[in-house]
């Protein structure tokens, strides 16, 4: 058995190590506080020796979490905003910005807050959104006027796996190509 002693001096090292690998980890990656926990869990998983148990080393990794919040080297709150914005970007909906930040494991109320701020800089941001999807598939009102009756269903359900509601694909789809091409323009 390892003498008390030793056992908090390794303690002390494995803190200094964790420290190592998340500023390696936050060098190369811009994760969220529950990928960082994740990422650590798994590396001392593996190395750890038998003796130490799963709970001293969450332990561990949760000071080291906590020390990292303090200096603002990991926020939650920065990382869901950045991520939305990224999203918005790409053509993603509400819904799916919503699901992607739960999956990251942000919590709730940066989630809110996230959704408020996307919703108070435009108030209709599905649409858009859905209209860069269009462009970027080449589907609804950027097909051609013989194709779109022909394809319609498949662009809905294209729509809708985005994450954007029934009404909101209908708007997009019975769009004529004259005002696409126009809102196209100013986005």
């Amino acid at each position: 058995m390892i003498p008390i002693k030793n056992k908090k001096k390794a303690l002390e090292l494995t803190v200094e190590e964790m420290r190592k690998f998340s500023f390696s980890y936050l060098e190369k990656y811009s994760p969220s506080k529950q990928q960082l926990k994740t990422y650590l869990l798994k590396k001392y998983l593996k190395k750890s020796p038998f003796n130490i148990k799963k709970q001293d080393i969450v332990d561990l990794i949760d000071v080291v979490l906590l020390d990292l919040e303090k200096t603002k080297f990991i926020s939650d709150k920065f990382y869901s905003e950045s991520k939305a914005k990224n999203l918005i970007q790409r053509g993603s909906s509400i819904n799916k910005i919503r699901n992607y930040l739960i999956s990251k494991g942000i919590k709730d109320k940066y989630i809110k807050e996230t959704i408020l701020k996307i919703n108070e800089n435009n108030e209709d941001q599905d649409f858009f959104s859905a209209i860069k999807i269009c462009k970027k598939k080449r589907i609804g009102p950027s097909r051609t006027e013989e194709n779109r009756k022909l394809f319609y269903k498949k662009d809905i359900s294209i729509l809708a796996r985005n994450g954007f509601d029934f009404e909101t694909s209908k708007r997009v789809m019975d769009l004529e190509k004259d005002d696409y091409l126009k809102i196209i323009s100013l986005i």
